[in-house]
């Protein structure tokens, strides 16, 4: 089997990763790996939950440890573009994990706190900089950061990316950035417009693929329930109160629905926190922390505030509605069933998503089993106050 050490990673990241009780390597971190240090470019497909942060984190971190440098004042030595504050969040603290004998400075920016703080981290310049392209050209406009130093540019989920219509920024940001770098391009899914960016910025790229969709979903146990709109909200109650349901996510098309999907669960005497773009940051990270801990064991998210939520022991992945784009349906019921472990995605179609789910079954090559409704008839009652 391939190890950490046949990989060539120095022995300060080779220390954090026994710290973090990793031993082998992921498929994606086995192929990228070698890649990654030896200066090439690499374009990448692979879903969430393969490892896809370390498989270009690590090398990058070792890179830069062979060749220490100051960072220009507002500068950075290595870019990574996130397309969610959660993902931005995730990967910037992979890279302070990885790198912590290393005494590598990394930061963060994305929307939704204060810009003044940002730029102070960004005045003496930093190693590593995680940002989401709306904010980082924010500070680009205010002159607080410069990206004429990068070495590395990384850029993550470039199909949602798309969907989040990030095309034209990410665009004006490279512009910015030297024509002589490494760049890594990480996508689950490689649609005609993101396999043209992908030309237009990588130069003889290796390419890397692991965990086709079929591969993913298959680790999943599966089933549909076809139940009215109307019903739907029963039908979860219900879903939720059995015994076997653990840990759950349960996602909704739209924020205002993620809403009134936590109201009626409190309203039913269970409590629940949701997850969206029009939650603070600090409701997000206070949402996603009770999550982790087990204060609330639903947690209700739209596909964009999703991306990047990586919670341990998620048993159930519950679509309460139908994602309108197919390949949303396989990230989401990839939040359960990580690391070996069984996991149940159960969604709910109504009549008018019935084209949803053909496309889901189109995409994956396989029919979802159709499940009864387990409804015991009652309207769930308002808990006392």
């Amino acid at each position: 089997m391939t190890s950490f050490e046949s990989l060539g990673l120095c022995p300060p990241l080779l220390k954090a990763l026994a710290g973090e009780g990793y031993t082998a390597p992921t498929p994606i971190q086995a192929q990228a790996i070698p890649f990654v240090l030896a200066g090439r470019d690499v374009q990448g497909i692979a879903q969430t939950g393969t490892g896809k942060t370390a498989a270009f984190a690590l090398p990058i971190l070792q890179r830069l440890a062979d060749n220490k440098r100051q960072p220009a004042r507002g500068g950075c030595r290595v870019l990574v573009l996130s397309p969610t504050r959660e993902l931005a969040s995730q990967i910037a603290e992979s890279f302070k994990t990885y790198g912590k004998h290393m005494g590598t400075r990394v930061t963060v920016m994305f929307g939704g706190v204060p810009k003044g703080r940002q730029a102070r981290a960004m005045a003496n310049g930093v190693d590593v900089l995680v940002a989401t392209p709306g904010r980082l050209i924010d500070h680009m406009q205010d002159r607080t950061v410069r990206l004429d130093g990068v070495e590395v540019f990384v850029l993550d989920e470039a199909d949602h990316m798309l969907d989040l219509g990030f095309v034209i920024p990410i665009r004006r940001i490279a512009s910015q950035i030297p024509a002589q770098r490494q760049t890594l391009f990480f996508s689950a899914t490689m649609p005609t417009e993101i396999g043209n960016l992908a030309k237009g910025m990588l130069n003889d790229p290796a390419h890397v693929a692991v965990a086709p969709v079929a591969t993913t979903v298959e680790r999943v146990d599966q089933a549909v329930i076809f139940v009215d709109t109307a019903r739907k909200r029963h039908v979860l109650f219900d879903l939720l109160t059995d015994h076997t349901t653990g840990r759950t996510l349960v996602f909704t098309r739209t924020k205002h629905g993620a809403d009134r999907v936590v109201k009626h669960l409190e309203e039913s005497g269970m409590p629940a926190a949701a997850i969206h773009g029009n939650k603070s940051q600090g409701q997000r990270e206070r949402a996603l922390a009770d999550f982790r801990s087990g204060a609330v064991r639903v947690l209700i998210a739209t596909d964009i505030a999703a991306r990047g939520i990586d919670v341990d022991g998620v048993t159930h992945v519950i679509n309460y509605d139908l994602p309108n784009v197919p390949e949303s349906y396989v990230h989401r019921i990839g939040r359960t069933a990580r690391a070996g472990a069984d996991g149940q995605a159960i969604s709910l179609c109504a009549p008018d998503e019935r084209a949803f789910l053909k496309s889901i079954e189109k995409l994956t090559r396989n029919r979802v089993p159709v499940m009864n409704q387990p409804i015991s008839g009652q309207r769930p009652q308002r808990a006392a106050a």
